[in-house]
């Protein structure tokens, strides 16, 4: 099991539709996550500089680098567009972070 963790940012003033959105995600990208092999996904924000904070578990044979070609994560992309910051395909910037430090 591999675990990674990245950020993302946070456009002012959408934290709670933010939770919202994702509290109601849709069944199909949970199935997308599941089926690519990522589990325990938390998300955690940074309420002073509105970071998102982001780390999942991926199993040995996942294959998450295949869902940015999916026209579900596209889709949920294009739906959180306008609270994110993105790149030009509507992609959240997402900046890996080195894990420095891990306790079981």
């Amino acid at each position: 099991m591999q675990r990674v963790a990245f950020k993302m940012q946070l456009k002012p003033g959408f934290e709670n539709e933010y939770k919202k959105r994702h509290d109601d995600i849709w069944p199909e990208l949970s199935h997308a996550l599941n089926h690519a092999g990522i589990s325990d996904y938390s998300i955690f924000l940074d309420e002073e500089s509105l970071t998102l904070f982001a780390v999942q578990k991926l199993s040995a044979d996942n294959s998450a680098a295949e869902l940015p070609q999916t026209e579900i994560v596209k889709k949920w992309w294009d739906y959180m567009a306008d609270i994110m910051e993105t790149n030009p395909d509507n992609s959240p910037v997402c900046i890996e972070l080195k894990e420095m430090f891990f306790h079981e």
